[in-house]
């Protein structure tokens, strides 16, 4: 027995600094935890304000270069409702630059009211909404803790981010989906007023995102007629006097991202990566079943090149402009104007 024990604690110390190298993966009531780097320190730079909107596919990482830095560099919190916790490896690993990424994976409500979770959600420097199912996160985030302290965060001048269904939440309308499906525009342009148009609101409360319903996939996945229809919806909940909503879709080779005093830049992971602006103005009908018919529709695009201004929708550069019509289940383009 004598003769084995130095190989045993040779075997013992190496297996420590092994697991003390990987990431922590805990499971605990209602969530999952995984975390990446130390969570000790406070982050090495000053923490500064902005948003982070991107558009669900190749993540542009100077894009997310520039939310480290509005995070000083130092402790990310990621949220979401499903898989594990590879973007914060993506984070860690991929891109660097900052002390720790900590994923909780919410698999229940009771978890919103968890105070590992909120603890830790209040000590973060930034906070990351990754993709999955935007469904998921309204039932249950919304009117609970996390959702009070994500808007708090922002108040307070730290950044935050969104990819994929975490961009579809940080509008102050937003698409559900909560018949557990993804609308196609077809569907969505052939019955803008019908159930499966599942518009929410009171989710988030973010002041330069006011007036603002956010989509993302956006060209890849022909979402212009579905942006249509979530916008002459969302409208049609408004209260009397309201001001024209804007739609703004993300195409999946871009982020956006947006200062502290609403300008707002795209970044591009391939060269026709880009974001699209929809005029609410002519979308501002009274609800009634069957199609959208719209004469005109005015839809600006957004380049790195430009300049957007929130949450008001004013442009400057715009890469183009153009008017649409939508009848039936199509949208076309009536003209193309002169970009200035």
């Amino acid at each position: 027995m004598l003769s084995f024990m130095p190989f045993n604690r040779a075997f013992a110390a190496a297996l420590a600094v092994l697991l003390a190298a990987q990431p922590t993966a805990v499971a605990a009531r209602g969530y999952r935890h995984y975390v990446e780097g130390t969570l000790r320190g406070p982050a090495p730079a000053k923490v500064e304000g902005g948003l982070l909107l991107m558009g669900g596919g190749d993540r542009s990482q100077d894009a997310l270069r520039w939310f480290f830095a509005k995070a000083g560099h130092g402790h990310i919190v990621i949220l979401r409702a499903s898989q594990k916790g590879e973007i914060g490896k993506e984070f860690m690993r991929e891109i660097g630059g900052i002390r720790s990424a900590e994923t909780f994976v919410i698999e229940d409500r009771s978890a919103a009211y968890d105070a590992r979770v909120l603890a830790a959600l209040r000590a973060a420097d930034g906070i990351f909404l990754s993709g999955g199912d935007q469904a998921r996160y309204v039932r249950r985030w919304g009117g609970t803790p996390i959702a009070a302290i994500i808007d708090a965060h922002v108040a307070a001048g730290k950044p935050l981010g969104g990819t994929s269904a975490g961009l579809a939440v940080l509008g102050e309308y937003l698409y559900g989906a909560m018949d557990d499906g993804s609308i196609t525009s077809a569907e969505a342009l052939s019955d803008p007023f019908g159930p499966h148009t599942t518009i929410e609101r009171d989710f988030l409360h973010l002041a330069a995102l006011r007036g603002v319903i956010t989509d993302s996939h956006f060209k890849e996945r022909d979402r212009l007629g579905r942006l249509f229809a979530f916008v002459a919806k969302a409208q049609s909940m408004q209260a009397p006097g309201a001001r024209a909503l804007l739609g703004l879709g993300i195409d999946e080779n871009a982020a956006m991202t947006v200062e502290p005093d609403g300008t707002a830049q795209v970044y591009a992971a391939a060269p026709d990566g880009g974001a699209w602006l929809v005029d609410g103005e002519t979308l501002r009908i009274a609800p009634s079943p069957g199609p959208l018919i719209v004469s005109r529709i005015r839809v600006t695009g957004i380049g790195p090149a430009s300049r957007l201004h929130l949450p008001d929708g004013r442009i400057e550069r715009p890469t183009f402009i153009r008017d649409y019509a939508v009848e039936g289940n199509a949208a076309k383009v009536l003209r193309e104007l002169p970009a200035p």
